[in-house]
């Protein structure tokens, strides 16, 4: 699979961010469209004070992101993740997910995160449950997209688990 790692995102990540935003399935996955270097340098910046995201990279070549954003005062955090097209499928994102998780308790001293996923994405299921994040319930027609409400499947992990 390669050599995985995990590190703060840098401005001169943008093209990187742009190319994986230019995916089909990733156009919806930010706060607003990512079509110019511009907003890519947006992007990574919004990060700033607003929780931990880190660059996933492959053998030293960004290929997704994960992050613990809505720390809150019961030491709890919410996990997002995400890949380009071509990775997916290999574990990058379950490893990185692992990862990050283990630095949350770690580093961070966080003690319960929790991610969620549209229960049409069983890919996104998979990673969840490689990462360790056990299934706790379907919250029903909790996103919408487009006008189509999904459900979606919330997991966590415990510093305990």
């Amino acid at each position: 699979m390669g050599q995985i790692g995990l590190r703060e995102w840098r401005e001169d990540d943008a093209p990187a961010v742009l190319r994986a935003f230019g995916a089909p399935d990733m156009a919806t996955q930010a706060s607003w469209p990512i079509v110019t270097l511009r907003d890519a340098v947006g992007w990574i910046a919004a990060w700033a004070g607003v929780g931990h995201a880190f660059a996933v990279t492959l053998d030293d070549r960004v290929v997704g992101n994960v992050a613990v954003t809505g720390i809150d005062k019961h030491d709890n955090g919410w996990v997002s993740y995400w890949t380009v097209p071509e990775v997916r499928g290999r574990g990058v994102a379950a490893a990185a997910t692992g990862e990050l998780a283990r630095w949350a308790f770690g580093e961070r001293g966080l003690f319960r995160l929790e991610l969620g996923h549209r229960t049409s994405n069983p890919a996104s299921c998979r990673v969840a449950t490689k990462a360790g994040f056990r299934p706790e319930g379907v919250e029903r027609g909790k996103l919408r997209y487009d006008g189509v409400r999904y459900d979606v499947e919330r997991h966590a992990r415990l510093a305990t688990d």
